[in-house]
């Protein structure tokens, strides 16, 4: 056995150390190249690992992984697909049509999604979705398949809600309601659908925007909707729009594609607007609110130009002109007056000579649309402000609304 001074000991340790620093310097200029990332994980065993990200320029970024690879971003995903994937269900409708004989026959309708919204057998879908259907079906991540009511519609919001019962010992899984009121431009929304009836997929984007009104028909203005680029296709209306946190912060309800394709830019309803109509929908079967009893016509160009001409101060280029109100109504007894002198524009026959709405309840009023979008939250019995040009001059008046007959 040889032995050594402890000079020599001294000298072989310091060589042995300046030869491990030299290796991990040449290991290191191996691994960041220039203009390159790159990404080394450090295995401490069975708990998650930490995967250092560094750019040549020294700024230092973390991607945590799991046991199995997944970042954390991905993991998130998955658990929220595993968690609420079998509370969005396929529905497909029949509805009733004619044959050659003109005798009604059922035939298949379209399809879309819906979310559980109760362990009782409740689902929150579209109105689009199950809008004339004649039967209703509901079905299940676990392939059965159960013939569903209308429970109420709101044709304003474009929401329905319908409810099928599951078989004994079958446990149903609700998705959680989240909020619309604190969203962000930016942040990860998720998209559960079950277009087609086929295996429930998930998409995953951003909300592009926020507060966007759309409008869904000559009537009516969805209104807050919820923009995201998260892909979604036509079967997945009524199906959730999620946070990362897997709580339903929208409705999936339209895209808008060029291609006609999923490609585009999605639109969702909030949530808060389903949180606040779903206990009357439940209850009553519809959503109860307000209106004004009259008859009025959109002030448009052609509209204004030949009033002004035949002698009619018309001192607003948009508003709704009151052609006429019905007796006893509540229009009447606030003081509103329809016009005197008809005429025709197009197919339409109607009054001028009447007031001139221009903003109910803080809403301005610009069209028939706008006055439904104005009135969407009141209840009948309820009081508005309405502010109205009788001439040229300005007027407001209060009116305690009556209840809006059930558009479909």
């Amino acid at each position: 056995m040889k032995l050594y001074s402890k000079k020599a000991v001294l000298s072989i340790a310091i060589v042995s150390f300046l030869s491990a620093a030299a290796l991990i310097a040449v290991s290191s200029l191996i691994i960041v190249r220039s203009g390159i990332w790159s990404s080394r994980s450090i295995d401490t065993g069975p708990s998650p690992t930490t995967s250092i990200t560094q750019p040549v320029s020294g700024q230092i970024t973390e991607t945590a992984l799991s046991d199995s690879g997944y970042t954390l971003d991905e993991m998130e995903n998955i658990s929220i697909y595993e968690r609420y994937n079998e509370s969005v269900v396929n529905i497909t409708t029949e509805v009733m049509a004619l044959n050659w004989f003109l005798d009604p026959v059922p035939q298949s309708g379209g399809s879309g999604s819906g979310s559980i919204i109760d362990e009782k057998g409740y689902v929150l879908t579209n109105n689009h979705v199950v809008k004339d259907a004649y039967k209703l079906y509901v079905n299940l991540a676990d392939g059965s398949r159960h013939e569903a009511t209308v429970v109420g519609t709101d044709p304003q919001n474009d929401l329905a809600v319908i409810k099928f019962s599951p078989l004994a010992g079958t446990r149903l899984k609700p998705i959680p309601f989240g909020t619309s009121k604190n969203l962000k431009v930016g942040q990860k929304v998720l998209a559960i659908g079950n277009p087609f009836g086929l295996e429930r997929t998930l998409t995953k984007g951003i909300i592009s925007g926020l507060g966007r009104p759309i409008q869904k028909d000559s009537s009516t203005i969805l209104q807050n909707m919820i923009q995201t680029d998260a892909s979604i296709n036509p079967g997945n209306s009524g199906g959730p729009l999620l946070n990362a946190r897997g709580e339903m912060i929208g409705i999936n309800t339209m895209i808008y594609s060029p291609s006609g394709g999923s490609v585009g830019i999605g639109f969702a309803i909030p949530v808060d607007t389903a949180v606040r109509i779903v206990p009357e929908l439940i209850k009553e079967g519809k959503v109860r609110r307000g209106w004004i009893d009259m008859d009025a016509f959109i002030l448009v160009p052609d509209l204004v130009e030949y009033m002004r001409k035949a002698g009619y101060p018309v001192p607003v280029e948009k508003g709704l002109l009151v052609s006429q109100v019905r007796s006893g109504s509540n229009a009447e007894k606030a003081g509103l007056r329809g016009g005197t002198k008809a005429v025709r524009y197009g197919s339409s026959v109607f009054n001028i000579g009447g007031d001139i709405i221009t903003s109910v309840d803080n809403h301005e009023i610009a069209s028939v649309a706008d006055l439904y979008t104005a009135l969407e939250d009141n209840k009948p019995g309820e009081k508005v402000w309405v502010e109205f040009y009788r001439g040229n001059q300005k007027n407001s008046v209060q009116i305690t609304l009556t209840e809006r007959t059930q558009t479909k």
